[in-house]
C-alpha cells in the first residue's frame, strides 16, 4: 500500500476564511515550525511504509496515532493564532499608498500542496531589501522597505474579514455544515461528493456526533385549496346563467357541486355512462329457499350462503379489493326505522348516516364483503386459492361472521322456537344466549300484553340490545320496538287506545288501571286540598307575624315620637327661659323651609320642591350682625344662582354706607346645604324635613357647623320629622308643636281662635262633616243673612286657597223673594227663631238641588266637579262662610311673632294682590293702606293673645278682608284665616328690609328708610320769596311676589336676563333705596321668579312692578310664542289697585281742601 501527498487531504489544516491567509509575519513564523513538523511526520510515515515492504504492513493504531497527533497540533496552533489575531488592533493603510514590489499582497495564500520549505525560504529572502536601497529617496506616500532580520510588515484585515474567516473555519471543522463543501472547494480545490441524506438519517448522524438537532418546523396554512362556490350575484338573482364548472370541480363529485350551489338542487341529472348496469339474475330453486344454511361442520369458516357456481375468470384478491366500491349495509340488517345501535347504547345513528360512511376492507363485516368464487376443496373444506394474496382483511376467528339475516317471527306473543331461522340464530349467539333470553322474555311479554298477531324480529339488533341492557336497566318499549322489522305495523297496534287490555289478563289490567286512576284522583284531590290549606295557613302565619312585627314597630315609633315630643317641650321651656340672652348674643339660625302638609296635598302640588324654595330670602337674616344662617335648600342650586346670592348678600356694607363700592364678602356667615336624599327620592314628594332626616351627611355637616354655638331651627309648616331632626341636632325649634300647628291651621280651628279673641268674622259655621249638617247649616245661614248673595265652602286641610267652592244661592232659590218679604214683615223680630222657621223650612227643601246644580269649585285642576269637592269636604270637614256683600274687597295679610318669652309683635302687614284666583294670594304690597292701623292692630293683638294661650309660639300669618258694607256704609274688617307658618310675604319683607335698611313702624304702618347722607354745604342766606329746601322722603312702599311664572324664561339664561333688565332701566339704586330686586328660586328650569319693587309711593311701586312685568314679557315673548304666564292677570289686578288708590287719593285731597276752606 502506497500513500502520497494527494492521498492525505485531512492533513491540510485550513485557516479561517478557507485559504492560508497571512495575518502578520510574526504570527506566521510561529506557524511555520508546526508545518515543518507535519512534513517530517509525513516523511517518517512514508519511510516506515517503505521499510516494512516485507508484506507485514503497518498497524491501524500507528496510522491513527500519527493522524491524531498531526491534527491536534494543527488545531492547537490554529486556535492560538486566531486568539492572537483577534486580540490585536489593526490599522488600515492610507488609500493612496503605493506598495513596493517587495511587499506582500493584502491576502497571500500558502499552499502546502505546491510549495516546499526551500521555496518558502527563497520567497522570504526576496522580501528583504538591501541597506543601500533604504537610503534612496522614496516617493511621497511610499512605505518603508523591510530590513533584514525584521519581521515582514503585512497589512491587516478588516474586522469584517476577520469575522468571515472565523465563520469559514467553523464551517471546515463541522463536516455537517452546509458551508463545508463550498469552503473546501474555494480554499483547497476539493470538491467533496454530494451524499443525499434524508432528514431522519441526517438527524441520526447529528445525534451520533452529539450535535444539536434543530426541532422540526411546523407546516402552517391550509392543506387544501379553496373550493369554488356559487357567486353572490347568482345567489341573489337565480335567473342569471350559472358559472361554468371546471374540471377540478367536477372531480369533487356531484354531491359536492350541489352543496356548493354550482348545480341547482332541483336540476335533473343524467349520468353518462350510467352507474347502474344491468345483468341477468340467476334463479334458484324455490324448494331450496327454506333449507337451513350450512352448518359449521361442513364449512366452519365460511358464511352460510348460496353460491352461484358460474364459470368465469376470477381476478386476484388484490385486484378485487382495489376495484371494490363502497358497500352499503345489508338491507336486511338495517332497522326499518333507520336506527343503528352501538354496543355501548350511548350513541344512536341513522341508517342513512351509516350508509353514507365509506367502508374499507379492514372495517367491513364478513357478510358485507363481496363473495369470492370457490375452488375445488379437499377434505370436506372449501379452500379458496388466491395466487399472491395477502392475509384477509379480517380475522375469521373474531366471531364476526354472521348470516345474511337472523330473522325470526313471534306469533301471538310466542316465539316459533322450532323454526330453522330461530335455531340458526340461537346456534350463532350460543355464547351470549343468557342475556338474549332475558330480552326475549321482555319482548314476548310486551307482544303478548298488547296482543300483537305477528312480529318479525331482527336477531342481530336483538343481540346488540341484549349486550347493552345486560347490566343496566330493563329495555323500554321503544328499545324493544327497535328490534322489530315491521315496526310500523306493531306501533299502530300498540298505541291504539285500549289495546293493552286485549291481552290474556286484559280484564285484570283494566280493573287495576281503573282502581289506580281513581286512587290517583282521590289522593291528588286530597293533596291539592292539603296544599291549599297549607298555603292558607302559611299566609295567615306570615300575616300574623307581620302584624305583630308591625305593631311592635308602630309601638316603638310611637314611643320614639313621644320621647322626641317630650324632649322638644323640655328644650322649648329652656329656650324660652334663655331667649332674652340668646337674641342679644351670637347665634345660628337653621332655616328649613319645609311644607309639612298632608301627603295628598303634597302629591297634588306641581313642582313641590320649587314651591318650598320660594323663601330663599331667609338668607337676609345675616342683616343682624349676631346671626349666622344655615339654609337647607329643597332643590339643587346652580353655580350661577349661588354667585347671584353671594353678590346680593355682599351688598350689605354698600347698603349701610350708601356707597356702591363698599361691597363685602359674607360667604362665611351663611351656608347653603342640599340634602343628598333629594336624588334618592325624586318622585316621592317628601317635605324638606323628611328629606333632611334621611340625609345623614347633611345632618352631620349641620351638626359640625353648630357645634359649641347657640342655635335653633326655624321651619315653615311644622312636621313630625322636625322633632327627629331637632333631637339629632339637640336644638330647639322656633315653632309650635306639629300637632298644635296642624289643629289651629285648619279652617275650623282658626274659627275657635277668632271666637275666643272676640274679633269679627264672616257669618258662617264650622266643623261640618255630614250632608245633613251641611244643608241645615247653610239653610240657617241663608235665612239669617238674606243680604248675602254668595256663600263659600272651605275645606279644613287645604293649602293656598285651593279647597274653596262657592254658590250664588239667592239667584237660584225660588223662595228668595218670599223670604225677603217675610223679613220685612217681621222687622226687628226677624232675629227670633220662630219668625225664621217657615223660611228655613222652604230653603232647606230647595238647597240640595241648588248646590248640586250651581255650586262650583274655585280650583278646577284639583277638584274638577262639585261631587269631587263635596266628597273631600265631608271626609275631612270644613266651614261655611259668607262672601262679603260688596264689589270692592281688599284682603290683608299680617305677619306676627310670638317670641319664646311670650312677647307679641307685628312684623309686617300688607295688602294682597290676586292673579290666579281671587281667593289665592299672589303678591303683597307693604305696608298696608286699606285699614286704619289702630283697628288692625287691636284685632291682631287679640288674636295673638288667644294663640299664646293655646301654646302657639313663633311666626304666624293672619288673613283679613275689608270692605264697605252696602247697608250701613261702614268699613268692615273680618278675620278669615290663620296660617301657623313662616309665610312667603314675611321672607320677602326681610329682603325689603335688607336692601333698604329700613324699618316698619307697627303703630302707624309706615316703612321708613334712613335718609341719604348729604355732603356738607356752606350755609347761604335765604332770599325773600325763596322756598325752603324740602327734606328727603324716607317713606317707602314695596310690592313683592314669589309667584311670577313665565315658561319663556327657560330659554333665557340669568346673565342674559339681567343684561336685558339693565338695558331697560330695571335695577336697584342703593343710594336712593328704591328700585327692583329679583329672587332666583328655580335654578334649572328658570320658569319661576320672585320680584321686589320699592318706591317712594304706593302708586309708584305698583306702576314700577307692572312695568317690569310688561317689559320682561315683551322681551322674552313673540307673537307666535306667548308661553304660559300669569303676568297679564297680575298686571290687570295691579291696574285695578292703582285706580282705587288714585281715587282714594283724590278724595283725600278734596277732603283736605274742604277742611282748609272751612277754616
Amino acid at each position: 500500500m502506497s500513500i502520497s501527498n494527494e492521498g492525505l487531504p485531512l492533513l491540510r489544516a485550513p485557516l479561517p476564511g478557507g485559504d492560508y491567509k497571512a495575518k502578520k509575519f510574526s504570527g506566521f513564523q510561529n506557524f511555520l515550525p508546526q508545518i515543518a513538523l507535519v512534513q517530517d511526520d509525513i516523511r517518517q510515515l512514508r519511510e516506515n511504509l517503505t521499510n516494512k515492504g516485507d508484506g507485514k504492513g503497518i498497524t491501524i493504531e500507528e496510522l491513527e496515532n500519527a493522524l491524531n497527533k498531526t491534527e491536534k497540533g494543527l488545531q492547537q496552533k490554529a486556535e492560538q493564532m486566531l486568539s492572537q489575531l483577534n486580540n490585536q488592533v489593526q490599522t488600515l493603510p492610507s488609500a493612496d499608498a503605493i506598495q513596493a514590489p517587495g511587499f506582500m499582497a493584502l491576502e497571500s495564500t500558502w499552499d502546502l500542496k505546491k510549495q516546499t520549505r526551500g521555496q518558502h525560504r527563497i520567497e522570504m529572502s526576496q522580501a528583504y531589501v538591501p541597506r543601500e536601497k533604504l537610503r534612496q529617496p522614496q516617493p511621497a506616500g511610499a512605505l518603508l522597505p523591510l530590513r533584514k532580520g525584521e519581521p515582514t510588515q503585512l497589512q491587516g484585515l478588516s474586522p469584517g474579514q476577520q469575522s468571515k474567516q472565523t465563520l469559514a473555519l467553523r464551517a471546515v471543522y463541522n463536516p455537517h455544515s452546509q458551508q463545508n463543501r463550498p469552503v473546501m472547494n474555494e480554499n483547497f480545490g476539493i470538491m467533496l461528493p454530494l451524499i443525499p441524506q434524508s432528514k431522519e438519517k441526517k438527524k441520526s448522524a447529528q445525534r451520533a456526533l452529539h450535535l444539536p438537532v434543530p426541532p422540526p418546523k411546523p407546516v402552517m396554512g391550509s392543506t387544501i385549496e379553496p373550493l369554488a362556490v356559487l357567486p353572490k350575484a347568482n345567489r341573489v338573482d337565480a335567473q342569471l346563467a350559472p358559472p361554468p364548472i371546471t374540471e377540478d370541480d367536477a372531480r369533487k363529485g356531484i354531491l359536492s357541486l350541489i352543496e356548493r350551489g354550482l348545480i341547482p338542487p332541483a336540476a335533473q341529472l343524467t349520468l353518462d355512462p350510467s352507474p347502474v348496469k344491468n345483468r341477468m339474475v340467476p334463479l334458484h330453486n324455490p324448494e331450496d329457499r327454506n333449507k337451513p344454511p350450512c352448518t359449521p361442520e361442513i364449512a366452519p369458516t365460511l358464511a352460510g350462503v348460496k353460491l352461484d357456481l358460474v364459470t368465469k375468470n376470477y381476478e386476484s384478491a388484490t385486484e378485487t379489493m382495489a376495484k371494490m366500491p363502497v358497500i352499503p349495509p345489508h338491507p336486511q340488517s338495517v332497522n326499518s326505522l333507520g336506527l343503528s345501535r352501538t354496543t355501548s347504547g350511548k350513541t344512536r345513528t341513522t341508517s342513512a348516516a351509516s350508509s353514507q360512511k365509506a367502508k374499507t376492507p379492514a372495517t367491513m363485516k364478513t357478510y358485507e364483503m363481496p363473495i369470492q368464487p370457490l375452488q375445488p376443496h379437499r377434505k370436506k373444506f372449501l379452500l379458496i386459492k388466491i395466487p399472491n394474496s395477502r392475509p384477509p382483511p379480517t380475522t375469521p376467528a373474531s366471531g364476526d361472521f354472521k348470516m345474511i339475516s337472523h330473522r325470526f317471527a313471534v306469533q301471538n306473543g310466542r316465539i316459533r322456537d322450532t323454526s330453522s331461522e330461530f335455531l340458526s340464530f340461537k346456534q350463532h349467539y350460543c355464547l351470549t344466549w343468557g342475556s338474549i333470553v332475558t330480552v326475549l322474555k321482555h319482548l314476548e311479554k310486551m307482544l303478548n300484553n298488547f296482543a300483537v298477531p305477528v312480529a318479525f324480529i331482527n336477531g342481530d339488533r336483538l343481540a346488540d340490545l341484549a349486550e347493552e341492557f345486560e347490566l343496566e336497566r330493563p329495555p323500554s318499549i321503544d328499545d324493544l320496538l327497535s328490534c322489530i322489522v315491521n315496526r310500523d305495523d306493531v306501533e299502530n297496534i300498540i298505541f291504539k287506545p285500549g289495546r293493552r287490555f286485549k291481552g290474556p289478563n286484559g280484564r285484570d289490567i283494566a280493573s287495576a288501571k281503573i282502581q289506580a286512576t281513581w286512587k290517583m284522583y282521590r289522593e291528588r284531590s286530597t293533596y291539592l286540598e292539603y296544599r291549599r290549606r297549607k298555603w292558607a295557613a302559611g299566609v295567615i302565619a306570615i300575616s300574623w307575624i307581620m302584624h305583630i312585627k308591625m305593631a311592635k314597630v308602630r309601638q316603638q315609633l310611637k314611643q320614639v315620637r313621644l320621647d322626641n315630643l317630650e324632649n322638644f317641650r323640655r328644650r322649648a321651656k329652656k329656650f324660652s327661659m334663655s331667649w332674652d340672652r340668646i337674641k342679644k348674643s351670637k347665634r345660628v339660625i337653621i332655616h328649613i323651609p319645609s311644607l309639612g302638609l298632608n301627603q295628598d296635598i303634597r302629591d297634588s302640588i306641581h313642582d313641590f320642591g320649587i314651591r318650598q324654595n320660594t323663601q330663599m330670602s331667609r338668607l337676609c337674616d345675616i342683616r343682624d350682625p349676631n346671626v349666622d344662617v344655615i339654609f337647607i335648600s329643597p332643590v339643587p342650586l346652580s353655580e350661577e344662582t349661588l354667585q347671584y346670592y353671594s353678590k346680593l348678600l355682599g351688598l350689605k356694607s354698600a347698603i349701610d354706607s350708601g356707597n356702591v363700592e363698599d361691597q363685602g364678602e359674607f360667604s362665611d356667615r351663611y351656608k347653603i346645604i342640599v340634602p343628598e336624599a333629594i336624588k334618592s327620592f325624586p318622585t316621592h314628594r317628601m317635605c324638606l324635613s323628611t328629606l333632611l332626616k334621611y340625609s345623614p351627611q347633611a345632618l352631620f355637616r349641620v351638626k359640625n357647623l353648630i357645634k359649641g354655638r347657640e342655635a335653633y331651627m326655624m321651619t315653615n309648616v311644622p312636621h313630625v320629622d322636625d322633632l327627629d331632626i331637632a333631637q339629632y341636632l339637640n336644638v330647639p325649634i322656633f315653632a309650635p308643636e306639629p300637632e298644635v300647628a296642624h289643629l289651629y291651621s285648619t279652617k275650623s280651628g282658626c274659627q275657635r281662635i277668632f271666637a275666643s279673641a272676640n274679633v269679627e268674622t264672616p257669618p258662617g259655621d264650622h266643623d261640618v262633616y255630614t250632608m245633613g249638617l251641611l244643608h241645615e247649616c247653610l239653610a240657617q245661614l241663608i235665612t239669617e243673612n238674606l243680604n248675602v248673595k254668595r256663600w263659600l265652602f272651605k275645606l279644613d286641610d287645604e293649602f293656598d286657597g285651593r279647597g274653596i267652592a262657592y254658590c250664588d244661592v239667592t239667584e237660584h232659590l225660588k223662595c228668595f223673594t218670599w223670604a225677603q218679604k217675610e223679613e220685612k214683615r217681621y222687622g226687628d223680630k226677624w232675629s227670633k227663631k220662630w219668625a225664621q222657621e217657615p223660611v228655613f223650612i222652604k230653603i232647606l227643601a230647595e238647597i240640595e238641588d241648588v248646590l248640586k246644580n250651581h255650586a262650583c269649585p274655585v280650583n278646577t285642576k284639583v277638584y274638577p266637579t262639585w261631587d269631587k269637592f263635596l266628597q273631600s269636604f265631608l271626609s275631612q270637614g270644613g266651614v261655611i262662610e259668607a262672601c262679603p256683600p260688596s264689589d270692592s274687597i281688599t284682603t290683608l295679610t299680617v305677619d306676627m311673632l310670638i317670641e319664646p318669652n311670650g312677647a307679641v309683635s307685628i312684623v309686617s302687614c300688607g295688602d294682597q294682590i290676586h292673579a290666579e284666583s281671587p281667593f289665592s294670594c299672589w303678591g303683597v304690597s307693604i305696608p298696608q293702606s286699606s285699614v286704619e292701623p289702630d283697628v288692625l292692630n287691636v284685632a291682631c293683638y287679640n288674636i295673638a293673645e288667644s294663640c299664646k294661650r293655646r301654646g302657639i309660639m313663633g311666626y304666624f300669618a293672619i288673613d283679613f278682608v275689608t270692605f264697605i258694607h252696602p247697608t250701613t256704609m261702614e268699613q268692615k274688617l273680618w278675620a278669615l284665616d290663620i296660617s301657623l307658618q313662616y309665610s312667603d310675604s314675611l321672607a320677602m319683607f326681610y329682603l325689603m328690609q335688607f336692601v333698604s335698611n329700613g324699618t316698619l313702624n307697627t303703630k302707624t304702618h309706615v316703612f321708613d328708610v334712613p335718609p341719604p347722607k348729604q355732603e356738607a354745604k356752606k350755609r347761604r342766606r335765604r332770599l325773600h320769596g325763596q322756598d325752603e329746601e324740602q327734606p328727603p322722603n324716607t317713606n317707602r312702599f314695596g310690592v313683592m311676589s314669589t309667584r311670577l311664572l313665565h315658561t319663556n324664561l327657560s330659554v333665557v339664561h340669568y346673565s342674559v336676563f339681567f343684561q336685558m333688565c339693565r338695558a331697560h332701566g330695571i335695577g336697584y339704586d342703593i343710594k336712593e333705596k328704591q328700585g327692583t330686586v329679583f329672587m332666583l328660586i328655580d335654578s334649572f328650569n328658570r320658569e319661576k321668579l320672585g320680584m321686589l319693587a320699592i318706591g317712594e309711593t304706593l302708586q309708584g311701586a305698583l306702576a314700577s312692578f307692572a312695568r317690569n312685568m310688561s317689559v320682561i314679557h315683551q322681551e322674552i315673548s313673540a307673537p307666535n310664542m306667548q308661553g304660559d304666564t300669569n303676568f297679564s292677570r297680575a298686571i290687570s289686578d295691579i291696574e285695578g289697585i292703582l285706580g282705587t288708590t288714585i281715587q282714594n287719593a283724590d278724595e283725600a285731597d278734596e277732603e283736605t281742601e274742604g277742611s282748609n276752606e272751612s277754616k
